[in-house]
């Protein structure tokens, strides 16, 4: 089966090199050339765990293919995936100009039978508006079926989570295009996984659905945290404790500063908008925003009040992206609580795995350093704002030797307090005593 994948982001470049190591014949397409190019040469312009790989074997296969010309690969696909972005506007709401700009294109070369797959992330309804704009500006009067198959993919595990999903989620009102898109999922449904068959507007909002899960999860974590601080318990042993209940599960239950991410912020303000189009108040999503605002403002509050002052001082931040496993700096914690600080007349060292480049995109006033060891030089605080793995095992002997004054703030919890603190550490943590 020839499938077009239309963008080469995080979802795109996965779900296009997965279908291909399926065996599929896959054409990737991005207007950027340079991209193209590179990514043709086996190339991988994005850090994901076993992604380049994967691309690399599929290439010297011959199944996957990048390309510039997306009219050629829409007229020798029978699928054709838009996975394009969806950028947050100022008001909150979703840009979706990129998919109908990709729509427009389709209309133009559509001249046989299509199964266009919306893998984007995009506000319930979108299917049914995508159709009416195909139908009204297609050149060739011939059928088109729209399916909504959102993605559930973790940045940093997203191609296990595509190969070993918990389920597939497929939103149509065409049984034959229904059929298509279970026959290209076909190896999934070989190792039992669930597949859900619905209507584009409940598959559309089944992805909302399980972001705003997931980020009221992290934010209610976060306040309990927050209260503990307050009564003397320890969260980890709360969250472990809860978590251990089946019908919670342990999962997101995490305390640290916030959520982040291209996903979880995104998502869970346009389902804010979608409700308040349809006249909803949708207040445990709007809390949820609230919550994960006032957690990074905690950081910074806690940090000032262990120094005193920010004046003057240097803190030190380990890890800039929003998560572990992924070079994605979109609305990091990090980032926010270092522009915080920063204008509060701090000087900032910091240091992330494989981030640096990317937040020194969006983050100019910051001394970038090519290791824990030398961005730790002369802080008065070490805030650790990301839980790569590489943090859990420093050599804290090592880190006294440098800093000027040892003060440890583990946003993540990744860390022995009393180890840290028979060191000679001031420590501190999430919700801990």
């Amino acid at each position: 089966m020839n499938i077009c994948v239309i963008g080469t982001g995080y979802v795109g470049l996965v779900v296009g090199t997965c279908l291909a190591d399926f065996g599929m014949n896959v054409t990737c397409v991005d207007k950027d050339k340079e991209k193209i190019d590179r990514l043709s040469r086996g190339e991988v312009p994005i850090y994901e765990i076993g992604l380049e790989e994967m691309i690399r074997r599929n290439l010297k296969l011959g199944r996957l293919h990048f390309s510039t010309d997306l009219d050629a690969a829409i007229e020798r696909s029978l699928v054709v995936y838009i996975a394009v972005g969806t950028p947050e506007k100022d008001n909150g709401t979703a840009d979706l100009s990129q998919v109908f700009e990709v729509a427009t294109r389709i209309c133009r070369k559509m001249t046989e039978y299509k199964v266009i797959v919306v893998k984007s992330t995009v506000p319930v309804g979108t299917a049914k508006k995508l159709r009416e704009f195909i139908i009204e500006g297609r050149e060739h009067n011939v059928e088109f079926d729209i399916i909504s198959n959102p993605e559930f993919l973790r940045e940093g595990t997203a191609v296990d989570d595509f190969l070993h999903p918990d389920r597939i989620v497929i939103g149509g009102d065409s049984e034959r295009a229904m059929a298509i898109v279970r026959d290209v999922y076909r190896p999934l449904h070989l190792i039992d996984t669930p597949f859900i068959n619905c209507s584009n507007e409940t598959a559309e909002l089944c992805k909302y659905a399980a972001n705003t899960m997931l980020a009221l999860k992290v934010s209610y974590i976060n306040e309990i945290a927050n209260l503990c601080e307050r009564i003397g318990a320890d969260v980890s042993q709360v969250a472990a404790a809860v978590g251990l209940d089946k019908r919670i599960g342990p999962h997101f239950l995490s305390p640290g500063p916030g959520f982040g991410g291209s996903c979880l912020p995104k998502d869970v303000k346009a389902i804010v908008d979608v409700a308040e189009q349809l006249g909803y108040d949708f207040k445990l999503a709007k809390a949820s925003i609230e919550v994960n605002r006032i957690q990074q403002e905690v950081v910074v509050e806690k940090s000032r009040r262990l120094l005193g002052s920010f004046d003057g001082k240097v803190v030190c931040l380990l890890g800039l992206s929003f998560k572990p496993n992924t070079d994605d700096t979109r609305e990091a914690p990090a980032l926010v609580i270092a522009r915080n600080i920063l204008a509060e007349g701090a000087a900032i060292n910091a240091y992330d795995p494989v981030a640096n480049e990317e937040a020194a995109r969006n983050l100019k006033d910051v001394h970038y350093f090519e290791d824990a060891y030398a961005a730790c030089e002369g802080a008065d605080l070490v805030i650790v704002t990301t839980d790569w793995n590489e943090f859990k095992h420093i050599d804290f002997s090592r880190v006294m030797g440098v800093v000027r004054t040892p003060n440890i703030y583990d946003t993540r919890n990744i860390y022995n307090p009393q180890t840290l603190r028979e060191a000679g550490f001031t420590y501190l943590g999430t919700g801990r005593p």
